[in-house]
C-alpha cells in the first residue's frame, strides 16, 4: 500500500502490538486511541487535563499527516467514570466547538493504565475545499 503514510508515537507497543499512532490513506486520516501521557510518562490526575493532553497528541499526529483539528469528522471518547463526562466534554468542545464532528462517548470498565481516566480516537477527512460543509 504505497499511498499509506504513518505516524509513530514512539511507543514500544507499536512494534509488539502492530499499530501506528495515525495512518493516512488518500484524504482520510485515522488516529488510534490516544492516552493522556506526557513525554516523561507522567499522567495528570485531572480528567480535563487528560483530555487536553489526548487532543494535543491527536492534533500533532494530524498535522504530521497534513490534516488539522478542522478536518476531524468523528471522535470517540472512552471514559472510566461517567462523572468525568462534563469536564472531558468541555475540553472536547474547546477543540471541536466550531468543527462539530460526529462523536460517541462511552464508559468502559477500565483503560490499560489505571491512571488514565480518558482515551480519545479521531478520524479526519482532508477536504480540498473546507468551505463546502453542508448544514442540514
Amino acid at each position: 500500500m504505497a499511498d499509506r503514510q504513518r505516524v509513530s508515537s514512539g511507543s514500544p507497543f507499536e512494534v509488539t502490538v502492530g499499530y501506528s499512532r495515525a495512518v493516512r490513506t488518500g484524504n482520510r486520516v485515522v488516529v488510534a486511541g490516544t492516552a493522556p501521557r506526557f513525554s516523561d510518562g507522567s499522567v495528570d490526575p485531572d480528567p480535563a487535563a487528560q483530555a487536553r493532553s489526548c487532543l494535543e497528541i491527536i492534533a500533532e499526529a494530524l498535522g504530521q499527516l497534513g490534516a488539522s483539528i478542522r478536518d476531524v469528522v468523528r471522535t470517540r471518547v472512552y471514559l472510566v467514570e461517567a462523572s468525568d463526562f462534563e469536564a472531558v466534554g468541555a475540553v472536547h468542545g474547546e477543540y471541536f466547538g466550531d468543527v462539530l464532528p460526529a462523536n460517541t462517548t462511552v464508559v468502559v470498565a477500565a483503560l490499560l493504565d489505571p491512571r488514565w481516566k480518558v482515551e480519545i480516537e479521531a478520524e479526519a477527512v482532508i477536504q480540498a475545499d473546507p468551505g463546502r460543509d453542508i448544514v442540514v
